[in-house]
């Protein structure tokens, strides 16, 4: 199948076609490393950490730059504040970022650079904006030239003259236009600053990213990635500096995730619901979060609420399950309490009576969703489906004491290809007993009583005895929604409290 990515900057999808066959250059924003990471982040880089595996999986060679902003005026205000080197104050969080995305499972990049590393390179790209016509400076502040860039807006879909009305007024009065911005600021007193042909100073944060980017991925990259609240006017920034030094189209394909509210409220710290990833964790597991996350298309909106998370939580348990019914089946097959039955018959209807899938649905149905601009939500339900199928199958066995190969086959098909999704989607990386244990410690919530359980065991006895085998395994599956897995044997019918019901 083919690759399908939205692009931002022409608002369609499009066929993907990198620079060079079979490697993808890939450019994501870093943090502004000044606090804790927040959700926010957590969507950020979850995102394109799927999109990272994904690419990897699909057999592309990806070179994946992630930055650090590790100079700004917001770590140099907080360093101010607490009395300590602008350095401290960044090398603090980002140890604090690297332990936050390394418990959220998010591969580390091929290269993660910090701003301050990168100051030569960013000097060189500015005198050479300034030499051509693109930038000038004034009093040690270098400004980019916007009226001299034809394509300012193409990204943000902004009309230049709209921007001018509703520009606000400088604080510097030597800029030529409201909308030139900063790629050189003159240092103030008492903040950091390093030696350049305009004087001591630091750079701005736009042409920060457009030297990282170029300096380990050339002047021309795939993909350029962020949130939708950088698309102006930092990546529009980005574009018209690097295409002014380079007269290359600087990204091919532009991917921006949507913004994270909680509870139907922006995120702030004003209304007391600003979420850190590390106080999250303390709640929830890792998986629970990217789970959470993958259930929403990358690009949508999306309301971070405790109810969402308890329904990212069950729903990861039923994976989490269907993995454990599996190693059972297997365990008793090897113990010989399960025979397989050499023959195969005729294809038989499932407990709903429809025809069986073939895994190759599944794998059509959920790889045709991430090949269309990596619809994780799509994808997903691909794999529950899967999984209601495995667990029918299972149970069947279970209760019969019998599995056909065909359907062993099936099974073993299918766990194999769980393992597929599991190192794409970063989830299922614990074995399944040690995580339903550790998670599953509370059964006191299912909504049936052990005095129902027994009546619905001694009804499906009784449709059994009938052969009416279709109303037991509904019985049978029923009870498995609600979290209660039964176990036949030659003399009773056992069962087992996994998860709470639903």
């Amino acid at each position: 199948m083919s690759l399908y990515i939205y692009n931002t900057l022409t608002g369609s999808k499009e066929l993907f076609k990198p620079i060079y066959d079979g490697k993808v250059l890939m450019y994501v924003c870093g943090v502004t490393v000044y606090d804790f990471s927040h959700i926010g982040h957590a969507r950020s880089y979850i995102t394109f950490d799927i999109i990272y595996r994904y690419l990897k999986y699909i057999g592309y060679d990806v070179v994946y730059v992630r930055n650090f902003t590790d100079i700004d005026d917001k770590i140099i205000k907080r360093a101010n504040e607490d009395g300590v080197p602008f350095s401290q104050i960044s090398e603090r969080f980002i140890e604090e970022y690297h332990n936050d995305m390394k418990r959220l499972g998010v591969l580390a990049p091929f290269y993660e650079p910090k701003a301050t590393d990168t100051i030569p390179e960013m000097i060189k790209l500015i005198k050479s904006l300034i030499e051509r016509g693109f930038a000038y400076e004034k009093d040690g502040d270098v400004f980019f030239r916007v009226d001299s860039f034809e394509g300012y807006g193409k990204l943000s879909h902004k009309n230049i003259n709209e921007l001018m009305a509703g520009a606000r007024a400088p604080v510097n009065e030597e800029k030529e236009n409201l909308l030139d911005f900063a790629l050189w600021k003159s240092s103030k007193q008492n903040e950091p600053f390093w030696e350049s042909p305009w004087g001591k100073g630091r750079p701005g944060w736009h042409i920060e990213c457009s030297a990282m980017s170029m300096k380990f991925l050339g002047e021309s990259i795939d993909i350029h990635g962020g949130g939708a609240d950088l698309i102006f006017p930092h990546h529009e920034n980005e574009i018209a500096q690097s295409e002014s030094y380079s007269g290359k189209r600087f990204v091919n394909y532009w991917i921006h995730n949507g913004f994270v509210n909680v509870n139907n409220e922006k995120m702030s710290k004003s209304l007391k619901n600003y979420i850190t990833v590390r106080d999250l964790l303390k709640d929830y597991h890792p998986e629970i979060v990217r789970i959470f996350f993958m259930f929403t298309h990358y690009r949508s909106f999306v309301d971070f609420s405790e109810s969402g998370l308890e329904s990212a939580k069950q729903s990861l348990i039923r994976l989490y399950q269907a993995l454990e019914l599996y190693n059972d089946l297997k365990n008793k097959i090897a113990d010989g309490l399960i025979k397989i039955e050499k023959v195969e018959k005729v294809e038989k209807l499932n407990a709903a009576g429809e025809k069986s899938f073939s895994l190759d649905d599944f794998k059509e149905e959920f790889y045709g969703a991430m090949n269309d601009d990596f619809n994780t939500a799509q994808a997903l339900s691909a794999v529950f489906n899967l999984v209601r199928k495995m667990n029918r199958l299972i149970n069947n066995a279970l209760s019969k004491t019998l599995i056909t190969g065909k359907e062993l086959s099936f099974l073993d098909g299918s766990f194999l290809f769980l393992h597929s999704v599991s190192g794409i989607f970063g989830i299922m990386t614990e074995k399944p007993k040690i995580f339903l244990e550790n998670y599953l410690k509370d059964t006191s919530g299912i909504f049936i009583t052990e005095e129902e359980i027994k009546k619905y065991i001694e009804k499906r006895n009784e449709y059994r005895h009938n052969k009416q085998y279709k109303l037991a395994d509904e019985i049978r599956d029923m009870l498995y929604e609600k979290g209660v897995i039964l176990e036949d044997t030659n003399f009773e019918t056992k069962y087992k409290i996994i998860a709470k019901g639903d």
